[in-house]
């Protein structure tokens, strides 16, 4: 499987130690060695990277991790192929423009018959069933609501899609339009919410440590979504399979839920603990 890493904040932040973390799983200490990608926004466009080298060895993981770019809102994702060879056009995470804004979506795990979906409008540029399934999102998204909706319209329509895509296999997400991170876990996520008093972290994977407190404002509010918890010295919190978090200036602005799998129960939009 693949793994995930997204980050919503109140502030421009750095996000150099868990990407350090991350890649560190990317061919290094994790089987993660078929491509990598991160996407930083600023404003309604995002600043992408994307290499089918492995994380732990790429030279372009490496200037991302030398260079402070700073953003409110980060996508990162390693890959481990199993749909679509490995090659640039397959590499998370992706993006398309709806509504004047810059989309970029990753996702974990596979999908059954998702290219049976029909899509209109988006079409993907590479072989994978989760840049498939993204544009049969965006599809039903533009085909929905001509213009941007309101936050919490677009919440619900979300939790919709993901479920639906849910019933097809495991589908861990991370979608974002600038203005909100969206985490949907169909099996397996975890977060924390980092604000003052902050302390130390040290990285599980990597000879690292930082003191937030030293690199961070008394307002600041940084929520970190992971596949598995990157640091050995912080409270993760699992989020509940079936849940979809909405995080808005680092903090979780909705928490829905809906049955997973199984349950075969239609989507309420019901509320889910917060990680």
């Amino acid at each position: 499987m693949c793994e995930l890493l997204g980050m919503s904040a109140n502030v421009p932040t750095d996000i150099r130690f868990s990407f350090a973390g991350l890649a560190r799983r990317g061919g290094g200490v994790g089987p993660h060695r078929d491509g990598w990608g991160v996407a930083f926004y600023e404003g309604r466009a995002a600043r992408a990277f994307h290499d089918p080298e492995p994380a732990a060895s790429s030279d372009i993981a490496r200037f991302v991790s030398a260079h402070p770019i700073k953003s409110r809102t980060v996508i990162a994702h390693i890959r481990q192929a199993n749909r679509g060879p490995v090659a640039l056009a397959n590499t998370h995470p992706f993006s398309r423009e709806l509504w004047g804004r810059v989309w970029t979506f990753a996702h974990n795990g596979q999908l059954r018959g998702v290219k049976s979906l029909p899509l209109d409008f988006y079409a993907p540029v590479g072989a994978t069933d989760s840049e498939y399934a993204f544009c049969w999102m965006l599809d039903q998204l533009r085909a929905r609501f001509p213009s941007l909706p309101a936050a919490r319209d677009l919440d619900r329509e979300i939790l919709q899609l993901s479920a639906r895509l849910a019933r097809m296999g495991v589908f861990n997400m991370l979608l974002s339009d600038s203005r909100t991170l969206y985490a949907f876990c169909g099996k397996r996520l975890s977060c924390l919410t980092r604000r003052a008093p902050f302390g130390q972290a040290s990285l599980i994977d990597d000879d690292r440590k930082v003191n937030f407190a030293e690199e961070t404002g008394p307002n600041d509010c940084v929520t970190v979504v992971a596949t598995g918890p990157l640091t050995s010295d912080e409270t993760w919190t699992a989020i509940k399979p079936g849940a979809l978090l909405a995080l808005r200036d680092g903090k979780i602005a909705a928490s829905l839920f809906i049955e997973p799998p199984g349950g075969e129960k239609p989507a309420r939009g019901k509320r889910s603990p917060p990680c």
